[in-house]
């Protein structure tokens, strides 16, 4: 591991005590202007993961969920969401995970999901693979639509727009469909157990760290219009395939 990876890691771990000192616990609900909710957990968390990532490279940016950003104009910057999740986190069930992402000149190069209720830590660097509990991992050779597994989320603002009944389209042409969400998803396709993963109304602090992840398992990611993943990203197609994504794709005609 280099030394981001390293940092990575033992920030995303010190920010499991902190979660896990919380979970279930009695704690005050807030709801930012956005309309999703906060709680004193994402912030602790939050800080946590600052404090051991900028004492290690106190040169870095460092853009997060809840306290926001310093230093910007760094050539490395480290993208975080201490509690990706937070809706199920303050409802007690376990669909949530601590998002730590590293950018170098605009490249995502790094990325750390870790879930403390699923006991799975997924972390990736660019050029050395993607991994997940320890154990390398690859997505799976399906190639074929009518063969896969298809996972949707956060789609209410697809299903406002014309391209929804592509969307179903697309539904009726894989084999099966689920919605897991949020961290879980992206880690089955990293681990070659779904092949496919549509997502809208997403912030780029949710998917940063899980796009390093499947491409180093081999995965495509880009944006529903095909795009590179940017600052301003809000929408996802994440697959095992190549030529299945450029279907998928031309499929949906999300322009």
């Amino acid at each position: 591991m280099t030394p981001f990876l390293k940092t990575a890691i033992k920030a995303a771990e010190a920010a499991q005590v902190v979660i896990q000192k919380y979970y279930t616990g009695d704690f005050e609900i807030e709801i930012k202007p956005d309309e999703t909710p906060v709680t004193i957990a994402d912030v602790e968390t939050e800080k946590t993961i600052k404090k051991i990532i900028l004492d290690a490279f106190p040169d870095h940016g460092f853009f997060g969920e809840e306290t926001g950003k310093v230093n910007e104009d760094a050539e490395y910057n480290w993208l975080i969401d201490p509690i990706d999740g937070t809706k199920s986190f303050v409802r007690g069930y376990p669909f949530f995970s601590t998002q730590i992402a590293l950018m170098h000149k605009g490249e995502l190069i790094l990325g750390v999901s870790n879930s403390p209720e699923f006991k799975e830590m997924a972390y990736a660097e660019k050029g050395y693979g993607a991994w997940l509990n320890g154990e390398k991992i690859t997505v799976s050779n399906v190639d074929t639509l009518r063969k896969s597994t298809l996972s949707l989320g956060n789609i209410a603002s697809i299903a406002a727009k014309p391209q929804w009944q592509n969307v179903g389209e697309l539904v009726s042409s894989v084999n099966r469909i689920r919605g897991y969400g949020d961290f879980y998803h992206y880690h089955l396709l990293a681990s070659g157990k779904i092949e496919l993963i549509l997502e809208s109304d997403v912030n780029i602090l949710d998917i940063a760290a899980l796009a390093v992840i499947v491409r180093e398992a081999g995965g495509i990611f880009t944006d529903l219009l095909g795009e590179k993943l940017t600052l301003d990203t809000v929408s996802v197609l994440a697959s095992n395939n190549k030529e299945m994504h450029t279907k998928v794709l031309q499929d949906i005609s999300y322009r």
